[in-house]
């Protein structure tokens, strides 16, 4: 059992530390970051999907007043290291995809920089290309695994013949779309490079936007042929993310290479939103093939999910789509796999929740479709199926409290109200149904991070570790954790994050940051207060890194939620309004009642978002995503919902943490899209399978 600390500030609902900061402009994102005399970048980006650069022309461009360079595979500076071809930025004349760099103008405003891109004529020998993902394509193939380190596929029992034998089965197939991350604050860098120490040796300053200064340092230094402690890379603040800034991108190469040709002056680059649906990842689309088995009473005796995703044809990404499959449900025949379409498309990557939010779309509607079959509640399918010990790898729980938030959702939600049959509920002209799908999320947060104590002579403790805010509240999470562990108050703690310069700290991503680095303080204050006791001389300090997690390899741990939803559907016309969303959690110990219920909230309505809406729209004729702006890549806003509210269950898991906590920053996204598909099959008997639900899908 993890030994852990007494809560005093842990648990209360403290108002963000940054919160003023950034309400008022005093807060500097990536690009706002005061340098001294900076210059601006513009990109230029492939017309074609697959071909070779024939001819560039920036002779205009390069007469036009105020621009400084314009940059080319012809003239950039060559990488030490091109092995990942993402970052392999203008290092051949070859184009991969549409939208890739093909090159950038360096200019004194970023108005002239735009302008000269637009001079700069560009000639091609276009190959053909194929960006249509499709199940049964000659280039589907089995990845060695799927994100971050699963098999890809798994088998036990005998699937099949417990198919033949089921007294109900369900054997349908799931779609989801290609999404977009769209964070508020778009993908920034500004890059310096710095020759002013004398001692001979360059050093590169990167202020980005990024969910781990230490893993762009880490990624990008061997690219430039750099010592990482030559590179230091700063991100105090950053205006969301969602799995989109986990890992640098191709913008932060360019802005580097550029910086080579400015004589020490920063440049700045920050991708327009249009910019960003071809060059800061995207959530693969899926196609999902989902097979139920079960006796007549409800107990599952079979589960086989098959995936087939895309991916960029130069750069490996595989969703773990089917993973959540392999544990949430007890089934004595297991089935899962995944298969890429390897197509010319940008590069895929991490968006909220990977695997799970689309995987629970596909495993959470059939589990419906299943209870439907059987007449029986939807609730009690999955009581039924909860399984005692992990059935992936037969662990015990770290604690498994789904059943209870499941039935103290039903209570809150009024599921006693649910249309039985389905389109048995009808006001005025709007049919009215309920649906509810579970969730879960692994607990992430491993070692790699390390944080440094000290005291000074106003009777403060400085805590510094290198971590990131992605506007989460780990400013103020970490600030509680720490004024716990050093049993002090929290006005007692002055907190540094985000800078290379900083102890390092893991990236900020699957939920597991409040973990690592909450875990990692926790250490550090412990080895402080061996050292120097409850009274330490000012100047005290003390550096410790997370120790091992003494309870990794004994239990499954995971976080489990209840999502609930009511649709309403209009009867001539199809439209789709949810006036209640309803999550019930459990996940530990709650760090912050006021953070956590944001981002709970705030993973509930992206999944709102998947339901009804996100679709990036890929013109296969040209490899262009079409809808590439808010104005067409629709998100939900208020008048898609009326009433949002996340609940959790009073508990601590004491073999998560020293805190008793686990991830929230994802499980508010998993199953909310499965919720609204069910509510809206309750409401009309209208199943839809392929997301977004539109209107015309109940019209035809």
């Amino acid at each position: 059992m993890t030994d852990t600390i007494s809560p005093r500030a842990i648990g209360t609902p403290m108002p963000r530390l940054e919160g003023r900061a950034k309400v008022t402009g005093a807060a500097p994102y990536a690009f706002e970051q005061p340098v001294d005399n900076p210059t601006y970048l513009h990109p230029l980006q492939a017309a074609v999907v697959r071909g070779r650069v024939t001819s560039i022309d920036t002779s205009a461009a390069e007469a036009l007043a105020g621009v400084l360079a314009v940059l080319t595979h012809k003239n950039a500076p060559k990488l030490a290291r091109t092995n990942d071809a993402e970052l392999a930025v203008l290092q051949s004349a070859d184009v991969y995809f549409r939208g890739q760099f093909i090159g950038g103008v360096v200019a004194e405003t970023s108005e002239i920089a735009r302008h000269a891109a637009g001079l700069v004529r560009v000639e091609y020998d276009e190959q053909a290309h194929d960006t249509q993902m499709r199940a049964d394509s000659d280039n589907v193939y089995e990845p060695d695994k799927v994100n971050p380190t699963f098999p890809a596929d798994t088998d036990e029992g005998d699937v099949d013949a417990a198919l033949a034998s089921a007294a109900a089965t369900v054997d349908q197939t799931y779609t989801t779309p290609m999404e977009h991350n769209n964070p508020m604050e778009p993908h920034t860098t500004v890059a310096r490079w710095d020759n002013s120490a004398g001692d001979g040796e360059t050093r590169l300053l990167l202020y980005d936007s990024t969910q781990g200064v230490h893993s762009v340092r880490t990624t990008l230094a061997p690219i430039f042929g750099l010592d990482p402690e030559r590179v230091r890379v700063v991100a105090p603040h950053v205006g969301g993310a969602f799995g989109s800034k986990g890992r640098p991108h191709a913008h932060n190469v360019l802005a580097v290479l550029a910086a080579q040709l400015t004589s020490g002056r920063p440049v700045k680059l920050a991708l327009t939103r249009q910019q960003m649906f071809c060059l800061a990842g995207h959530r693969t689309p899926t196609i999902q093939r989902v097979r139920l088995g079960s006796g007549p009473d409800g107990h599952l005796t079979a589960i086989a999910h098959d995936v087939v995703e895309h991916t960029s044809r130069i750069k490996e990404f595989a969703e773990q789509t089917a993973v959540m499959t392999r544990m949430m449900y007890a089934a004595p025949n297991r089935r899962t796999s995944h298969r890429l379409a390897a197509l010319d498309v940008p590069v895929p990557s991490w968006m909220r929740a990977p695997g799970e939010t689309p995987g629970s779309f596909g495993l959470e509607v059939a589990m419906d479709e299943l209870a439907v079959d059987l007449d029986l509640d939807p609730i009690a399918l999955r009581v039924r199926n909860d399984p005692e010990t992990d059935p992936e790898s037969g662990k015990p729980w770290s604690s498994r409290h789904l059943v209870e938030c499941l039935r103290d959702g039903a209570r809150r939600f009024g599921w006693e109200q649910r249309s039985r049959p389905a389109g048995g509920r009808r006001k005025g002209d709007w049919l009215v149904g309920f649906g509810v799908a579970s969730a879960t999320y692994p607990a992430y947060g491993g070692p790699g991070s390390a944080a440094r104590i000290g005291y000074d002579d106003r009777g403060r403790y400085t805590v510094r570790i290198g971590a990131v805010d992605l506007g989460t509240g780990a400013w103020t999470v970490l600030t509680q954790i720490a004024a716990d562990a050093l049993d002090c108050p929290v006005e007692d703690v002055a907190l540094e994050i985000g800078d290379t310069d900083l102890p390092k700290a893991t990236v900020a991503g699957g939920s597991s940051g409040t973990t690592a680095w909450g875990s990692t303080i926790v250490a550090a204050a412990r080895a402080f207060r061996d050292q120097h006791g409850d009274q330490p001389a000012p100047g005290a300090e003390v550096q410790a890194e997370m120790p091992a997690h003494p309870d990794k390899e004994k239990f499954a741990v995971h976080s489990f939620g209840a999502q609930f939803a009511e649709a309403r559907v209009h009867v001539d016309t199809g439209e789709i309004r949810v006036p209640r969303m309803l999550g019930v959690f459990s996940v530990g110990r709650v760090i912050n009642p006021r953070t956590a219920r944001s981002q709970f909230i705030g993973g509930m309505t992206m999944g709102l978002s998947m339901a009804l809406h996100e679709r990036s729209v890929l013109d296969h004729q040209t490899g262009h995503v079409v809808n590439h702006d808010f104005a067409e890549y629709h998100i939900a806003a208020h008048a898609d919902v009326g009433d949002v509210d996340a609940v959790w269950l009073d508990e601590e898991d004491p073999h998560a943490n020293p805190m008793g906590s686990k991830g929230i920053g994802e499980i508010g996204i998993v199953g909310a899209a499965a919720a609204v598909a069910n509510a809206t099959y309750n409401a009309t008997g209208v199943r839809i399978r392929d997301l977004p639900i539109t209107p015309d899908k109940f019209l035809g």
